[in-house]
């Protein structure tokens, strides 16, 4: 029998979760010609796909459609049914939840499946269960199969693609029913009627932006002075001013002691006495990485004190063969940043040509509406003198095809280097604003001027033309 060296056999990749991050490794790496083994408790896509991002955002989408009805009457659109008299009525816009959540889970579970499909097309080996380090190059995994508690996995390169989980408080523990994270919002037959969210991060702006325009009431319990702390100040005000337009009750400066459920909802106790009362409470007060208790300090790896783990810009730990990917590493939160990294580790890992990460250049965003799409460097870091750059805004009110979709609130920011014109940053609030940021992504990882950006013809009229006339404006003289 012919011996094979331990340079002709295949790598052996073992990945521990299948969210984005770990999905892209997988792919990555049987494509690169590794034998891939990917362990996934609930199923392909994680939580990523089943719980947060493809649920949250066909919701937002629902929406997005609910308030278009709503608001067609401005661009000249009537909606009439004739009533019993043979009058034209106003019909009201509602929306069945229980439709719109049983269709987001499908969405949800097709995406898994249409994942799973593609991982096992290429070649990758799929282990249901719990999986575990046992040393650097060792894997073990819970099955619960019968006959057998645990298989085991030897690797060459371990990715650790665990996730995050929702965090819990106390004096505010979820039940499911009528204090929920935002992983449980999906069991609701009914919009609430009256939903409390504590938190003003991403997820609860997103989330209240969604159910306000769904038709619940709202009331956002915001710790800081102003909501999306951290955001741009300029989008969080436009975004708050929204917010209470549209009948939201925004409470700043106030924290959330305690929510207690009641016979017929809830009651959120804040620190300064103050009771708001509602049938249902969102808990967005942030998340966890989940990775406590599958071996990693055992192992040798080094962990923030978050819990996070500590990675390069290759996704690379402190070990050499160990990798970690998406919300579990101390990168941004994303699920594009996850897939990246996932795809950067293997091709690190199996010797492939690899730029290393630069989050300089991710773009992110927030789904409320408008959107907020942010890249690169911010005002406040220009302003504090961090970067050395120039700031100029455009508000989308003066943009043609703005007008004629009824666009009111927005504006395009562009941030160009002091000197030189090179684009370093931008903000964008708008409609889609998740699209329109690609222009200016564009143009940081290309290090373009705003003169080369401007000399780009945008079609007439469109949203993007603003981020040419942003440009544009930025022209400067030599004297």
């Amino acid at each position: 029998m012919e011996r094979v060296s331990a340079f002709e056999r295949k790598q052996r990749v073992v990945i521990i979760g299948g969210g984005p991050g770990g999905y892209e490794a997988a792919l990555a790496g049987a494509r690169l010609g590794a034998d891939v083994t990917l362990i996934e408790r609930t199923g392909v896509g994680g939580s990523a796909i089943l719980t947060d991002v493809v649920p949250s955002k066909s919701l937002i989408a629902t929406a997005e459609s609910a308030a278009a009805i709503r608001d067609a009457s401005q661009l000249g659109v009537q909606f009439s049914v004739r009533g019993d008299s043979g009058r034209p009525q106003k019909p009201e816009v509602a929306v069945n939840l229980r439709a719109v959540n049983r269709r987001l889970l499908s969405l949800a579970a097709k995406q898994s499946l249409d994942m799973k499909a593609d991982l096992e097309a290429a070649g990758v080996t799929i282990v249901q269960g719990e999986g575990r380090l046992e040393g650097p190059g060792r894997v073990v995994v819970s099955t619960g199969k019968q006959g057998a508690d645990f298989d085991e996995f030897e690797a060459d390169t371990i990715v650790v693609s665990v996730g995050a989980t929702p965090r819990q408080l106390p004096s505010a523990m979820p039940d499911g029913e009528r204090i929920l994270t935002w992983t449980q919002l999906y069991g609701l037959e009914e919009v609430p009627e009256h939903l409390i969210v504590v938190g003003s991060g991403v997820t609860g702006a997103e989330f209240a932006s969604a159910y306000s325009l769904i038709g619940a009431e709202v009331t956002l319990i915001s710790s800081r002075e102003q909501v999306l702390p951290g955001e741009d100040s300029d989008a969080a005000r436009v975004i708050e001013d929204v917010f209470r337009r549209q009948g939201m009750h925004v409470l700043s400066k106030s924290r959330a002691e305690k929510v207690e459920r009641t016979e017929t909802g809830v009651v959120v106790t804040l620190t300064d006495g103050r009771t708001v009362e509602g049938s249902h409470c969102l808990m967005a007060v942030g998340s966890i990485p989940n990775t406590a208790g599958i071996g990693l300090e055992e192992a040798g790896i080094e962990l923030a004190e978050s819990g996070n783990i500590l990675v390069n810009r290759v996704a690379r730990t402190n070990l050499p063969n160990v990798y970690a990917v998406g919300d579990c590493a101390d990168a941004l939160p994303l699920a594009s940043v996850a897939s990246m990294q996932g795809r950067t580790a293997m091709f690190h890992a199996l010797g492939d040509a690899v730029d290393p990460i630069s989050m300089l250049t991710v773009a992110s965003n927030i789904f409320t509406q408008p959107e907020i799409a942010t890249v690169g460097w911010s005002q406040k870091e220009i302003e504090d003198g961090i970067a050395q750059g120039e700031v100029y805004r455009i508000d989308l009110s003066t943009n043609a095809r703005a007008k004629m979709m009824g666009v009111e609130d927005g504006f395009v920011k562009l941030f160009a280097r002091t000197g030189s014109g090179t684009v370093i940053g931008g903000v964008i609030v708008a409609p889609k604003a998740s699209e329109l940021i690609f222009p200016v992504t564009m143009a940081m990882e290309h290090r373009l001027t705003v003169d080369q950006v401007a000399r780009v013809f945008p079609v007439f009229p469109s949203l993007t033309g603003s981020v040419s006339d942003a440009a544009r404006a930025m022209h400067r003289v030599e004297d």
